[in-house]
Protein backbone atom coordinates (compact mmCIF):
# COMPACT_ATOMS: atom_id res chain seq x y z
CA UNK A 1 0.00 0.00 0.00
CA UNK A 2 1.69 3.66 -0.93
CA UNK A 3 1.81 6.19 1.74
CA UNK A 4 0.22 9.41 0.63
CA UNK A 5 2.50 12.52 1.76
CA UNK A 6 0.78 14.62 4.32
CA UNK A 7 1.34 17.33 7.53
CA UNK A 8 -1.01 16.84 10.40
CA UNK A 9 -1.85 19.72 11.66
CA UNK A 10 -2.92 19.02 15.64
CA UNK A 11 -5.21 21.75 17.46
CA UNK A 12 -6.71 20.85 20.95
CA UNK A 13 -9.73 19.27 21.61
CA UNK A 14 -10.01 18.42 17.73
CA UNK A 15 -9.64 14.91 16.69
CA UNK A 16 -7.27 13.15 15.24
CA UNK A 17 -7.83 12.17 11.70
CA UNK A 18 -7.48 8.58 10.58
CA UNK A 19 -4.88 9.19 7.73
CA UNK A 20 -2.16 7.62 6.81
CA UNK A 21 1.52 9.43 8.08
CA UNK A 22 5.07 9.16 7.01
CA UNK A 23 7.76 10.85 8.97
CA UNK A 24 6.88 14.71 7.85
CA UNK A 25 7.59 17.56 11.27
CA UNK A 26 4.05 17.68 13.14
CA UNK A 27 2.77 21.23 13.46
CA UNK A 28 0.70 21.94 16.86
CA UNK A 29 -1.16 24.78 16.30
CA UNK A 30 -3.13 26.49 19.78
CA UNK A 31 -6.60 27.66 18.76
CA UNK A 32 -6.79 31.60 18.93
CA UNK A 33 -7.30 32.89 22.71
CA UNK A 34 -10.54 34.43 23.07
CA UNK A 35 -10.29 38.32 23.31
CA UNK A 36 -11.33 39.51 26.72
CA UNK A 37 -14.46 41.58 26.66
CA UNK A 38 -12.58 43.94 29.02
CA UNK A 39 -9.70 44.94 27.11
CA UNK A 40 -8.75 48.07 25.94
CA UNK A 41 -9.33 48.53 22.23
CA UNK A 42 -5.76 48.72 20.42
CA UNK A 43 -4.62 51.90 19.59
CA UNK A 44 -1.89 51.40 17.80
CA UNK A 45 -3.04 53.49 14.77
CA UNK A 46 -3.67 56.74 16.75
CA UNK A 47 -3.87 60.15 14.58
CA UNK A 48 -1.22 62.32 15.25
CA UNK A 49 -3.75 64.62 16.95
CA UNK A 50 -4.16 61.64 19.01
CA UNK A 51 -0.24 60.82 19.58
CA UNK A 52 0.26 64.93 20.70
CA UNK A 53 -2.48 64.98 22.75
CA UNK A 54 -1.52 61.60 24.74
CA UNK A 55 2.60 62.88 24.61
CA UNK A 56 2.26 66.55 25.79
CA UNK A 57 1.05 65.80 29.60
CA UNK A 58 2.88 62.55 29.47
CA UNK A 59 6.16 64.76 28.76
CA UNK A 60 5.17 67.87 30.81
CA UNK A 61 4.67 64.81 33.77
CA UNK A 62 8.10 63.32 33.37
CA UNK A 63 9.40 66.81 33.20
CA UNK A 64 8.13 67.65 36.59
CA UNK A 65 8.85 64.48 38.51
CA UNK A 66 12.82 64.34 37.04
CA UNK A 67 13.10 68.49 37.66
CA UNK A 68 12.35 67.65 41.48
CA UNK A 69 14.96 64.81 41.59
CA UNK A 70 17.69 67.69 41.35
CA UNK A 71 16.73 70.87 41.20
CA UNK A 72 17.46 71.62 44.31
CA UNK A 73 21.03 70.51 44.32
CA UNK A 74 22.33 73.85 44.04
CA UNK A 75 20.26 75.29 46.35
CA UNK A 76 20.72 73.14 49.21
CA UNK A 77 23.24 75.27 50.41
CA UNK A 78 21.08 78.57 51.02
CA UNK A 79 18.61 75.95 52.48
CA UNK A 80 20.92 74.75 54.85
CA UNK A 81 21.76 78.62 56.00
CA UNK A 82 18.34 79.37 56.02
CA UNK A 83 17.12 76.67 58.62
CA UNK A 84 20.56 76.46 60.43
CA UNK A 85 20.72 72.68 59.60
CA UNK A 86 23.47 71.63 58.47
CA UNK A 87 22.52 68.30 58.85
CA UNK A 88 19.28 68.32 56.76
CA UNK A 89 21.69 68.83 53.57
CA UNK A 90 21.72 64.74 52.69
CA UNK A 91 17.95 64.69 53.98
CA UNK A 92 16.34 67.49 51.65
CA UNK A 93 17.58 64.79 48.47
CA UNK A 94 17.04 61.32 50.58
CA UNK A 95 13.63 61.97 51.96
CA UNK A 96 12.25 62.57 48.31
CA UNK A 97 14.51 59.40 46.95
CA UNK A 98 13.67 57.08 50.02
CA UNK A 99 10.13 58.07 49.34
CA UNK A 100 9.92 57.74 45.49
CA UNK A 101 11.79 54.44 45.66
CA UNK A 102 9.36 52.80 48.47
CA UNK A 103 6.76 53.96 46.35
CA UNK A 104 7.20 53.06 42.64
CA UNK A 105 6.16 49.10 42.74
CA UNK A 106 3.01 49.63 44.30
CA UNK A 107 1.61 52.26 41.84
CA UNK A 108 1.67 49.95 38.51
CA UNK A 109 -0.47 46.75 40.56
CA UNK A 110 -2.91 49.69 42.07
CA UNK A 111 -3.22 51.12 38.14
CA UNK A 112 -3.70 47.64 37.11
CA UNK A 113 -7.22 47.24 39.43
CA UNK A 114 -8.49 51.02 39.00
CA UNK A 115 -7.33 51.85 35.35
CA UNK A 116 -4.49 54.41 34.74
CA UNK A 117 -6.30 57.76 34.02
CA UNK A 118 -7.53 57.89 37.98
CA UNK A 119 -4.00 56.92 39.29
CA UNK A 120 -2.35 59.04 37.44
CA UNK A 121 -4.60 62.22 38.45
CA UNK A 122 -4.43 60.99 41.62
CA UNK A 123 -0.18 61.27 41.97
CA UNK A 124 -0.90 64.71 40.20
CA UNK A 125 -2.63 65.75 43.03
CA UNK A 126 -0.11 64.23 45.52
CA UNK A 127 2.93 65.99 43.69
CA UNK A 128 1.16 69.26 43.54
CA UNK A 129 0.06 69.37 47.50
CA UNK A 130 3.23 68.54 48.50
CA UNK A 131 5.08 70.86 46.52
CA UNK A 132 2.46 73.61 48.05
CA UNK A 133 3.71 72.29 51.08
CA UNK A 134 7.16 72.62 50.16
CA UNK A 135 7.06 76.10 49.03
CA UNK A 136 5.36 77.16 52.29
CA UNK A 137 7.62 75.40 54.81
CA UNK A 138 9.18 77.04 57.92
CA UNK A 139 11.17 74.98 59.21
CA UNK A 140 13.86 72.21 58.04
CA UNK A 141 11.18 69.32 59.02
CA UNK A 142 8.25 70.39 56.96
CA UNK A 143 10.39 70.85 53.97
CA UNK A 144 11.35 66.95 54.85
CA UNK A 145 7.91 65.90 55.06
CA UNK A 146 7.04 67.67 52.00
CA UNK A 147 10.01 65.78 50.12
CA UNK A 148 8.94 62.98 50.80
CA UNK A 149 5.38 63.16 49.65
CA UNK A 150 6.53 64.70 46.18
CA UNK A 151 8.29 61.66 45.97
CA UNK A 152 5.80 59.91 46.32
CA UNK A 153 3.34 61.83 43.58
CA UNK A 154 6.69 61.61 41.58
CA UNK A 155 7.18 58.60 41.62
CA UNK A 156 3.13 57.81 40.31
CA UNK A 157 3.63 60.28 37.45
CA UNK A 158 6.86 58.62 36.08
CA UNK A 159 5.32 55.02 36.67
CA UNK A 160 1.96 56.10 34.61
CA UNK A 161 3.38 57.56 31.60
CA UNK A 162 5.40 54.60 30.62
CA UNK A 163 2.77 51.96 31.48
CA UNK A 164 0.12 54.12 29.51
CA UNK A 165 3.02 54.45 26.44
CA UNK A 166 3.63 50.61 26.81
CA UNK A 167 -0.27 50.08 27.06
CA UNK A 168 -0.91 52.34 23.75
CA UNK A 169 1.96 51.52 21.13
CA UNK A 170 3.14 48.21 19.70
CA UNK A 171 6.50 46.27 21.00
CA UNK A 172 8.64 48.31 18.35
CA UNK A 173 6.91 51.18 18.66
CA UNK A 174 7.10 51.74 22.31
CA UNK A 175 10.55 52.45 21.72
CA UNK A 176 10.28 55.52 19.98
CA UNK A 177 7.70 56.73 22.40
CA UNK A 178 9.56 55.85 25.40
CA UNK A 179 12.42 57.77 24.05
CA UNK A 180 10.86 60.61 24.09
CA UNK A 181 9.61 60.25 27.61
CA UNK A 182 13.24 58.95 28.90
CA UNK A 183 14.78 61.88 27.24
CA UNK A 184 12.94 63.95 29.05
CA UNK A 185 13.51 62.55 32.17
CA UNK A 186 17.45 62.96 31.58
CA UNK A 187 16.76 66.55 30.18
CA UNK A 188 14.94 67.40 33.39
CA UNK A 189 17.20 65.29 35.75
CA UNK A 190 20.21 67.24 34.58
CA UNK A 191 18.51 70.61 33.64
CA UNK A 192 17.08 70.75 37.42
CA UNK A 193 20.26 71.70 38.90
CA UNK A 194 20.00 74.56 36.02
CA UNK A 195 16.71 75.97 36.81
CA UNK A 196 17.05 75.47 40.70
CA UNK A 197 20.23 77.70 39.84
CA UNK A 198 18.63 80.36 38.48
CA UNK A 199 16.27 80.46 41.43
CA UNK A 200 18.33 80.37 44.09
CA UNK A 201 20.50 83.13 42.91
CA UNK A 202 17.88 85.52 41.54
CA UNK A 203 14.73 84.93 43.30
CA UNK A 204 14.85 82.25 46.08
CA UNK A 205 14.96 78.58 46.68
CA UNK A 206 11.39 78.43 47.34
CA UNK A 207 10.50 78.96 43.52
CA UNK A 208 12.04 75.48 42.68
CA UNK A 209 8.39 74.49 44.18
CA UNK A 210 6.24 76.97 43.40
CA UNK A 211 7.20 76.65 39.73
CA UNK A 212 5.41 73.29 39.89
CA UNK A 213 1.74 74.58 40.99
CA UNK A 214 1.07 76.07 37.64
CA UNK A 215 2.67 73.87 35.55
CA UNK A 216 1.22 70.96 37.53
CA UNK A 217 -2.30 72.79 37.47
CA UNK A 218 -2.29 73.14 33.43
CA UNK A 219 -0.96 68.93 33.19
CA UNK A 220 -3.74 67.98 35.90
CA UNK A 221 -6.72 69.54 33.20
CA UNK A 222 -4.97 68.61 30.43
CA UNK A 223 -4.75 65.06 31.21
CA UNK A 224 -8.55 64.58 32.60
CA UNK A 225 -10.17 66.56 29.82
CA UNK A 226 -7.87 65.61 27.17
CA UNK A 227 -5.98 62.17 27.33
CA UNK A 228 -7.59 59.70 24.74
CA UNK A 229 -7.68 56.62 27.01
CA UNK A 230 -10.54 54.35 27.19
CA UNK A 231 -12.41 54.10 30.38
CA UNK A 232 -11.33 53.01 33.27
CA UNK A 233 -12.53 49.34 34.75
CA UNK A 234 -15.92 49.87 37.14
CA UNK A 235 -14.35 48.36 40.27
CA UNK A 236 -15.67 49.14 43.57
CA UNK A 237 -13.02 50.84 45.83
CA UNK A 238 -13.55 48.16 48.37
CA UNK A 239 -13.40 44.92 45.93
CA UNK A 240 -9.71 46.57 44.33
CA UNK A 241 -8.30 47.02 47.90
CA UNK A 242 -9.35 43.95 48.57
CA UNK A 243 -7.72 42.59 45.64
CA UNK A 244 -4.21 44.30 45.89
CA UNK A 245 -1.19 42.91 47.38
CA UNK A 246 -0.57 44.37 51.10
CA UNK A 247 1.31 41.93 52.33
CA UNK A 248 3.58 41.91 49.44
CA UNK A 249 3.66 45.98 49.57
CA UNK A 250 4.27 46.46 53.12
CA UNK A 251 7.25 44.31 52.66
CA UNK A 252 9.13 45.91 49.66
CA UNK A 253 7.76 49.21 51.53
CA UNK A 254 9.94 48.54 54.78
CA UNK A 255 12.58 46.56 53.36
CA UNK A 256 13.63 49.41 51.27
CA UNK A 257 13.13 51.96 53.71
CA UNK A 258 15.34 50.12 55.72
CA UNK A 259 18.07 49.98 53.75
CA UNK A 260 18.17 53.05 52.21
CA UNK A 261 18.04 54.64 56.32
CA UNK A 262 21.05 52.20 57.09
CA UNK A 263 22.97 53.87 54.46
CA UNK A 264 21.64 57.61 54.76
CA UNK A 265 22.43 57.65 58.38
CA UNK A 266 25.79 55.37 58.04
CA UNK A 267 28.86 57.90 58.31
CA UNK A 268 26.79 61.32 58.90
CA UNK A 269 24.53 60.35 61.27
CA UNK A 270 25.69 57.11 63.30
CA UNK A 271 29.20 55.17 62.32
CA UNK A 272 28.93 52.00 59.99
CA UNK A 273 29.41 50.03 63.15
CA UNK A 274 26.75 50.95 65.26
CA UNK A 275 24.19 48.71 66.28
CA UNK A 276 21.59 50.98 64.38
CA UNK A 277 22.53 50.73 61.19
CA UNK A 278 23.83 47.01 61.05
CA UNK A 279 20.39 45.98 62.43
CA UNK A 280 18.74 48.52 59.71
CA UNK A 281 21.30 47.28 57.02
CA UNK A 282 20.58 42.98 58.13
CA UNK A 283 16.69 43.73 58.62
CA UNK A 284 16.17 45.54 55.49
CA UNK A 285 17.91 42.55 53.12
CA UNK A 286 15.97 39.86 55.05
CA UNK A 287 12.70 41.74 54.81
CA UNK A 288 13.68 42.07 51.01
CA UNK A 289 14.25 38.17 50.99
CA UNK A 290 10.74 37.40 52.65
CA UNK A 291 9.49 40.19 49.91
CA UNK A 292 10.19 38.55 47.09
CA UNK A 293 9.41 34.66 48.67
CA UNK A 294 6.32 36.10 49.37
CA UNK A 295 5.70 37.40 45.93
CA UNK A 296 6.49 33.91 44.41
CA UNK A 297 5.26 31.58 46.55
CA UNK A 298 2.01 33.01 48.21
CA UNK A 299 0.64 36.09 47.11
CA UNK A 300 -2.88 35.69 44.97
CA UNK A 301 -1.45 39.22 43.00
CA UNK A 302 2.04 39.32 43.33
CA UNK A 303 3.52 43.19 42.39
CA UNK A 304 6.79 40.97 40.68
CA UNK A 305 5.52 37.44 40.09
CA UNK A 306 8.05 35.15 39.64
CA UNK A 307 7.63 35.17 35.38
CA UNK A 308 9.31 38.84 35.24
CA UNK A 309 12.59 36.80 35.73
CA UNK A 310 12.41 33.86 33.22
CA UNK A 311 16.18 33.86 32.86
CA UNK A 312 19.16 35.42 33.16
CA UNK A 313 19.23 37.14 30.15
CA UNK A 314 16.03 39.70 31.51
CA UNK A 315 17.57 40.32 34.93
CA UNK A 316 20.42 41.05 33.37
CA UNK A 317 19.00 43.67 31.31
CA UNK A 318 17.31 44.73 35.31
CA UNK A 319 21.04 45.06 36.02
CA UNK A 320 21.48 47.34 33.02
CA UNK A 321 19.33 50.24 33.64
CA UNK A 322 19.34 49.68 37.33
CA UNK A 323 23.74 50.21 36.72
CA UNK A 324 23.10 52.94 34.05
CA UNK A 325 20.97 55.24 36.13
CA UNK A 326 22.86 54.61 39.11
CA UNK A 327 25.96 56.77 37.08
CA UNK A 328 23.75 58.93 35.42
CA UNK A 329 22.25 60.01 39.12
CA UNK A 330 25.94 60.42 40.26
CA UNK A 331 27.15 62.25 37.10
CA UNK A 332 23.84 65.08 37.56
CA UNK A 333 24.16 65.09 41.74
CA UNK A 334 28.25 65.59 41.93
CA UNK A 335 28.73 67.48 38.84
CA UNK A 336 27.37 70.75 40.03
CA UNK A 337 29.41 70.10 43.76
CA UNK A 338 32.29 69.77 41.02
CA UNK A 339 31.92 72.74 39.59
CA UNK A 340 30.87 74.88 43.08
CA UNK A 341 34.02 73.72 45.03
CA UNK A 342 36.76 73.07 42.47
CA UNK A 343 35.62 75.31 39.78
CA UNK A 344 34.82 78.09 42.02
CA UNK A 345 31.38 78.25 40.18
CA UNK A 346 28.24 79.71 41.69
CA UNK A 347 24.94 77.22 41.56
CA UNK A 348 23.59 79.09 38.43
CA UNK A 349 27.03 78.36 36.59
CA UNK A 350 27.26 75.05 37.75
CA UNK A 351 24.29 74.13 36.23
CA UNK A 352 25.28 75.27 33.22
CA UNK A 353 27.90 73.33 33.19
CA UNK A 354 25.79 70.49 33.07
CA UNK A 355 24.02 71.46 29.69
CA UNK A 356 26.67 69.26 27.92
CA UNK A 357 25.33 65.89 29.63
CA UNK A 358 21.73 67.07 29.01
CA UNK A 359 21.67 67.42 25.47
CA UNK A 360 23.80 64.72 24.27
CA UNK A 361 21.62 62.35 26.73
CA UNK A 362 18.52 63.40 25.05
CA UNK A 363 19.79 63.87 21.54
CA UNK A 364 21.43 60.41 21.91
CA UNK A 365 17.50 58.66 23.74
CA UNK A 366 16.04 59.84 20.63
CA UNK A 367 18.56 58.58 18.03
CA UNK A 368 18.47 55.45 19.78
CA UNK A 369 14.40 55.34 19.58
CA UNK A 370 14.49 55.70 16.08
CA UNK A 371 17.21 53.54 15.48
CA UNK A 372 15.57 50.73 17.33
CA UNK A 373 11.86 51.41 16.12
CA UNK A 374 13.26 51.02 12.43
CA UNK A 375 15.36 47.92 13.20
CA UNK A 376 13.44 46.46 15.68
CA UNK A 377 16.73 45.28 17.72
CA UNK A 378 18.03 46.61 20.69
CA UNK A 379 20.94 44.71 21.53
CA UNK A 380 23.66 46.62 18.95
CA UNK A 381 22.31 50.47 20.62
CA UNK A 382 22.61 48.80 23.70
CA UNK A 383 26.08 47.71 23.10
CA UNK A 384 27.23 50.57 21.61
CA UNK A 385 25.91 52.97 24.56
CA UNK A 386 28.09 50.83 27.16
CA UNK A 387 30.98 51.52 24.59
CA UNK A 388 30.19 55.68 25.20
CA UNK A 389 29.59 55.42 28.82
CA UNK A 390 32.50 53.49 29.94
CA UNK A 391 34.82 56.46 27.71
CA UNK A 392 33.23 59.17 29.12
CA UNK A 393 32.94 58.50 32.55
CA UNK A 394 36.53 56.89 32.68
CA UNK A 395 37.91 60.38 31.23
CA UNK A 396 36.57 62.15 34.36
CA UNK A 397 39.03 60.49 36.11
CA UNK A 398 41.93 61.60 33.86
CA UNK A 399 41.01 65.44 34.76
CA UNK A 400 44.25 67.48 36.38
CA UNK A 401 43.58 69.67 38.81
CA UNK A 402 46.32 71.70 37.50
CA UNK A 403 44.17 71.94 34.17
CA UNK A 404 40.78 72.25 35.95
CA UNK A 405 39.85 75.55 34.40
CA UNK A 406 39.64 73.70 30.88
CA UNK A 407 36.09 73.15 30.31
CA UNK A 408 37.04 71.91 27.23
CA UNK A 409 38.03 68.51 28.54
CA UNK A 410 35.12 68.64 31.20
CA UNK A 411 32.01 69.02 28.47
CA UNK A 412 33.89 66.46 26.47
CA UNK A 413 33.65 63.94 28.94
CA UNK A 414 30.13 64.85 29.53
CA UNK A 415 29.12 64.62 25.81
CA UNK A 416 30.28 61.18 25.79
CA UNK A 417 28.90 59.73 28.76
CA UNK A 418 25.43 61.27 28.31
CA UNK A 419 25.98 59.41 24.32
CA UNK A 420 26.32 56.70 26.72
CA UNK A 421 23.47 56.92 29.33
CA UNK A 422 20.82 58.20 26.79
CA UNK A 423 21.40 55.65 24.18
CA UNK A 424 20.71 53.09 26.41
CA UNK A 425 17.24 54.03 28.29
CA UNK A 426 15.18 52.01 26.51
CA UNK A 427 16.98 49.08 25.28
CA UNK A 428 17.04 47.37 28.78
CA UNK A 429 13.30 48.14 29.50
CA UNK A 430 12.56 46.28 25.69
CA UNK A 431 14.38 43.55 26.48
CA UNK A 432 12.79 42.60 29.78
CA UNK A 433 9.16 43.45 28.30
CA UNK A 434 9.91 41.46 24.93
CA UNK A 435 10.46 38.26 27.21
CA UNK A 436 7.23 38.90 29.51
CA UNK A 437 3.21 38.67 28.93
CA UNK A 438 1.53 42.18 27.90
CA UNK A 439 -0.48 41.33 31.39
CA UNK A 440 3.10 41.98 32.66
CA UNK A 441 3.82 45.75 31.09
CA UNK A 442 2.64 46.92 34.18
CA UNK A 443 4.77 44.59 36.58
CA UNK A 444 7.60 45.33 34.25
CA UNK A 445 7.38 48.75 34.38
CA UNK A 446 7.57 48.82 38.17
CA UNK A 447 10.28 46.56 38.41
CA UNK A 448 12.23 48.41 36.39
CA UNK A 449 11.21 51.75 38.06
CA UNK A 450 12.27 50.32 41.67
CA UNK A 451 15.48 49.06 40.04
CA UNK A 452 16.06 52.53 38.92
CA UNK A 453 14.77 54.42 41.99
CA UNK A 454 17.34 52.02 44.05
CA UNK A 455 19.82 52.59 42.18
CA UNK A 456 19.63 56.51 42.10
CA UNK A 457 18.68 56.56 45.99
CA UNK A 458 21.91 54.13 46.49
CA UNK A 459 24.10 56.16 43.99
CA UNK A 460 23.64 59.25 45.67
CA UNK A 461 23.86 58.00 49.22
CA UNK A 462 27.14 56.08 48.11
CA UNK A 463 28.68 58.77 46.30
CA UNK A 464 28.17 60.96 49.25
CA UNK A 465 30.11 58.29 51.29
CA UNK A 466 32.92 58.08 49.24
CA UNK A 467 33.25 61.82 49.05
CA UNK A 468 32.57 62.41 52.94
CA UNK A 469 35.53 59.43 53.26
CA UNK A 470 38.13 61.33 50.89
CA UNK A 471 37.77 65.02 52.95
CA UNK A 472 38.15 62.95 56.06
CA UNK A 473 41.07 61.61 54.95
CA UNK A 474 42.68 65.03 53.83
CA UNK A 475 41.62 66.42 57.72
CA UNK A 476 45.17 66.62 58.60
CA UNK A 477 46.66 68.54 55.88
CA UNK A 478 43.56 70.78 56.82
CA UNK A 479 44.22 71.18 60.10
CA UNK A 480 47.86 72.02 58.89
CA UNK A 481 46.79 74.75 56.50
CA UNK A 482 43.36 76.36 58.21
CA UNK A 483 43.57 75.50 62.02
CA UNK A 484 41.62 72.73 63.45
CA UNK A 485 38.35 75.22 64.11
CA UNK A 486 38.28 76.14 60.36
CA UNK A 487 38.94 72.63 59.32
CA UNK A 488 36.14 71.11 60.80
CA UNK A 489 33.79 73.35 57.76
CA UNK A 490 35.33 71.09 55.85
CA UNK A 491 35.42 67.83 57.29
CA UNK A 492 33.03 65.04 55.57
CA UNK A 493 30.04 65.49 57.11
CA UNK A 494 30.01 69.12 56.88
CA UNK A 495 32.25 69.74 53.48
CA UNK A 496 29.05 69.13 50.56
CA UNK A 497 27.21 71.87 52.90
CA UNK A 498 30.38 74.59 52.89
CA UNK A 499 30.92 75.55 49.61
CA UNK A 500 30.26 79.29 50.48
CA UNK A 501 33.38 79.35 52.73
CA UNK A 502 35.82 78.75 49.93
CA UNK A 503 35.38 82.34 48.80
CA UNK A 504 36.25 83.53 52.40
CA UNK A 505 39.58 82.40 52.10
CA UNK A 506 42.69 83.83 50.98
CA UNK A 507 43.94 82.62 47.55
CA UNK A 508 46.53 80.05 48.60
CA UNK A 509 44.27 78.33 51.18
CA UNK A 510 41.37 78.06 48.69
CA UNK A 511 44.06 75.98 46.44
CA UNK A 512 44.58 73.78 49.51
CA UNK A 513 40.99 73.06 50.69
CA UNK A 514 40.00 73.09 46.25
CA UNK A 515 42.65 70.07 45.71
CA UNK A 516 41.23 68.25 48.86
CA UNK A 517 37.72 68.70 46.90
CA UNK A 518 39.23 67.54 43.83
CA UNK A 519 40.91 64.87 44.76
CA UNK A 520 37.71 63.71 47.23
CA UNK A 521 35.23 63.63 43.88
CA UNK A 522 38.11 61.38 41.80
CA UNK A 523 37.56 58.89 44.11
CA UNK A 524 33.67 59.38 43.20
CA UNK A 525 34.81 59.30 39.88
CA UNK A 526 36.50 56.12 39.90
CA UNK A 527 33.66 54.15 41.80
CA UNK A 528 31.26 55.33 38.71
CA UNK A 529 33.65 54.07 36.51
CA UNK A 530 33.79 50.62 38.28
CA UNK A 531 29.69 50.42 38.54
CA UNK A 532 29.53 51.32 34.34
CA UNK A 533 31.98 48.18 33.89
CA UNK A 534 29.24 46.13 35.90
CA UNK A 535 26.51 47.57 33.36
CA UNK A 536 28.64 46.31 30.02
CA UNK A 537 29.47 43.28 31.74
CA UNK A 538 25.51 42.77 32.18
CA UNK A 539 25.04 43.90 28.84
CA UNK A 540 27.10 40.93 27.35
CA UNK A 541 24.59 38.51 28.96
CA UNK A 542 21.42 40.07 27.50
CA UNK A 543 19.80 38.22 24.48
CA UNK A 544 18.65 39.76 21.38
CA UNK A 545 15.53 39.33 20.28
CA UNK A 546 13.04 40.65 17.29
CA UNK A 547 10.53 43.20 18.34
CA UNK A 548 7.08 42.56 17.54
CA UNK A 549 5.05 44.78 15.33
CA UNK A 550 1.57 43.51 16.33
CA UNK A 551 -0.37 45.90 19.71
CA UNK A 552 -2.46 43.91 21.81
CA UNK A 553 -5.21 44.97 23.84
CA UNK A 554 -4.70 45.89 27.40
CA UNK A 555 -6.58 44.33 30.05
CA UNK A 556 -7.53 45.89 33.05
CA UNK A 557 -9.51 45.07 36.35
CA UNK A 558 -10.54 42.78 39.40
CA UNK A 559 -10.84 40.34 36.01
CA UNK A 560 -7.58 41.42 34.98
CA UNK A 561 -5.36 39.48 38.10
CA UNK A 562 -7.43 36.18 37.53
CA UNK A 563 -6.47 35.81 33.96
CA UNK A 564 -2.94 36.02 34.86
CA UNK A 565 -3.50 33.69 37.34
CA UNK A 566 -5.35 31.90 34.79
CA UNK A 567 -2.49 32.24 31.86
CA UNK A 568 0.24 30.20 33.13
CA UNK A 569 -2.19 26.76 33.62
CA UNK A 570 -3.85 27.54 30.64
CA UNK A 571 -0.41 27.20 29.03
CA UNK A 572 0.50 23.95 30.47
CA UNK A 573 -2.92 22.36 29.83
CA UNK A 574 -2.76 23.43 26.32
CA UNK A 575 0.95 21.91 26.41
CA UNK A 576 0.02 18.43 27.96
CA UNK A 577 -3.01 18.44 25.33
CA UNK A 578 -0.71 18.86 22.16
CA UNK A 579 2.19 16.23 23.46
CA UNK A 580 -0.77 13.98 23.83
CA UNK A 581 -1.97 14.52 20.54
CA UNK A 582 1.34 14.20 19.15
CA UNK A 583 1.62 10.93 21.02
CA UNK A 584 -1.91 10.00 19.50
CA UNK A 585 -0.01 10.74 15.71
CA UNK A 586 2.88 8.92 16.67
CA UNK A 587 0.97 5.92 16.96
CA UNK A 588 -0.79 6.31 13.84
CA UNK A 589 2.05 6.55 12.05
CA UNK A 590 4.01 3.19 13.49
CA UNK A 591 0.93 1.54 12.96
CA UNK A 592 0.71 2.36 9.08
CA UNK A 593 4.38 2.06 8.44
CA UNK A 594 3.23 -1.34 9.76
CA UNK A 595 0.66 -1.61 7.16
CA UNK A 596 3.35 -0.77 4.63
CA UNK A 597 5.31 -3.59 5.83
Amino acid sequence: MATQTQTLTIAPSAPIPDIALNNEPITISPSPAPVPQDASPAVSSMSKRDITLLLTPLCLSVLLSSLDLTILTPSIPSIVSDFASPQGYIWIGSSFILAHTASTPIWGAVSDIFGRKPIMLLSQAIFFFASLLCALAENMHSLIIGRAWQGVGASGMGMMVNVIICDSFSMRDRGLYLAVTSGVWALGSAIGPVIGGVMSTRLSWRWCFWINLPIGFIVFLTILIFLPLPSPPKTPILTGLKALDWSGSLLIIGGALMILLALDFGNVVLAWSSPTVINLLVFGILTLILFFFNEWKLAPNPIFPARLFPNLSTIAAYGVFAFNSFVFIGLAYYLPLYSQSVLGANALVSGVHLVPLIVSCSLSAAFAGVTIQKTGRYLPVMYAAQVFLMLGVGLFVSLDFEERENLGKLFGYEILAGVGVGMNIEGPILAAQAAASELDTAAVIGAMGFARSMATAVSVVVGGVIFQNGMDGRNGELVQTLGEELAKRFGGGEAAGSIEWIALLDREHQQVVRAAYFESLRMVWIMYVAFAGFATLLTLLVRGRKLNEEHKAVVLGVERGRRTQQQPQVEMEFVTEARSAEGRASEIRQRNVGDCH
